[in-house]
């Protein structure tokens, strides 16, 4: 059985996780406002990630016998300062879902919850990834300062990039 506690942090990163998709597809219509296409992609896969995530952790707690219940997303932020913004705030947005991931370890580890342990492991090895990624856009975006060039190679880049589900 899982604590109250655990199924309530567990519930809510599972509606952090819709809400996380849900930003993307902000961060993706400012881009594609802007003809930033390519990096539109990359945010509407990282859209699909998400939701991925989200149902990953609802197949879970059902799977536990809880019942996964769903929360309103709120607004997301749909403008930003600069295409360099949208990375800055999703590196903020994976930021607060690698510590929403330790404060669940720390509570399944308090209950002795092995089975969760195992579960959100993979989450936490996810969010060495996500942060990673994140930082790596900043810093070529920082490098590329307004290199249009530049910048149209790197967009192409973007525009190729696809998130497929792993088989389960």
């Amino acid at each position: 059985m899982l604590s109250d506690k655990l199924k309530q942090a567990l519930i809510d990163q599972m509606n952090h996780e819709f809400a996380a998709a849900h930003e993307y597809l902000a961060m993706a219509s400012y881009c594609e406002d802007r003809s930033y296409d390519g990096f539109a992609n990359f945010y509407k896969q990282q859209a699909k990630e998400e939701r991925y995530h989200g149902t990953k952790i609802y197949n879970y707690l059902n799977d536990r016998g809880v019942h996964a219940k769903f929360q309103g997303i709120p607004e997301p932020k749909n403008e930003y300062d600069s295409l360099l913004d949208t990375f800055k705030q999703g590196l903020e947005q994976e930021r607060t879902v690698t510590k929403n991931f330790y404060q669940i370890t720390d509570i399944a580890t308090e209950d002795r919850e092995h089975m969760t342990l195992s579960f959100v492991r993979w989450f936490l090895d996810e969010q060495v990834e996500e942060e990673a990624t994140f930082e790596t856009h900043i810093d070529y975006l920082e490098r590329l300062k307004d290199d249009g060039n530049a910048l149209y190679v790197y967009e192409q880049e973007m525009a190729k990039r696809q998130f497929d589900a792993p088989e389960e």
